[in-house]
């Protein structure tokens, strides 16, 4: 396990996204800014040449742990995948449909409350998994554990901006408070529990599929007048950096 100290610190860097997302005023603007398609970028190379790649290792340990055919247990790890994915998608379209029902009946731009907070339980339970991975994780190097913290902390910038656009006054009250209360508590948790690898590749690909919906949401959308370029240079520089690990360590 990494010393606690760096992972420590990494998670109050984490904690510090959460609270002070909306003083960073160059991220709140229209057009949207372009850090956050590079976050985007970073993110979603991080997903594509780290998680998915961890997750075939993370097969064999079903397989072992198990007694699968190689097939079935892949099969079984990409459906957690799909599983991230369709949570959060599930919850995304949730708040979409309240927000478009109290703009019809209020004329208020924002979700019903229980439908934010819901989002906010499910993004925490998130944050506390990927916390938690800071002590455990299938690369156990430094430089792993470098990159790791580089693709999460630009993936809550752009999880943490569009959590907080759904309602910013109930993020700023208490929201930002509880994300980073789950953030601790995930650090703490993999301090004193370790979990069996067959559990840690099910939270890796949970996390995989959760991250792909979560940057996608925030990119695609013709009204977030997103751009391409930086998305792309940040998934190019994250791809280089990993492509030169890789390398080095041959």
């Amino acid at each position: 396990m990494t010393a606690p100290f760096v992972t420590g610190l990494m998670a109050l860097a984490f904690c510090a996204v959460h609270v002070f997302i909306g003083r960073l005023r160059q991220l709140h603007r229209t057009p949207r800014s372009r850090w956050l398609s590079f976050a985007g970028g970073v993110a979603v190379a991080y997903v594509f040449l780290h998680i998915l790649p961890e997750l075939a290792a993370h097969a064999v340990t079903f397989e072992r742990a198990i007694g699968w055919r190689t097939a079935v247990a892949e099969g079984w790890v990409y459906t957690l995948a799909l599983g991230g994915l369709v949570l959060f998608y599930g919850l995304e379209r949730a708040l979409s449909v309240s927000r478009g029902d109290r703009r019809a009946e209020e004329g208020r731009d924002r979700p019903a409350h229980g439908i934010f907070w819901l989002h906010i339980a499910a993004s925490s339970t998130l944050i506390a998994i990927i916390a938690y991975l800071l002590n455990h994780r299938e690369d156990g190097s430094a430089i792993g554990l470098a990159l790791f913290f580089a693709a999460m902390i630009l993936h809550l910038l752009t999880a943490d901006y569009g959590a907080r656009s759904d309602h910013p006054e109930l993020y700023d009250v208490r929201g930002r408070w509880v994300l980073a209360a789950a953030t601790l508590g995930g650090w703490a948790l993999g301090l004193v529990v370790e979990l069996p690898d067959i559990a840690i590749g099910g939270l890796f690909a949970f996390v995989g599929g959760a991250i792909v919906l979560v940057v996608l949401k925030e990119e695609l959308p013709q009204e977030r007048e997103s751009y391409f370029l930086p998305f792309l240079g940040g998934a190019a520089i994250y791809a280089a950096l990993v492509l030169a690990e890789l390398t080095l360590a041959a």
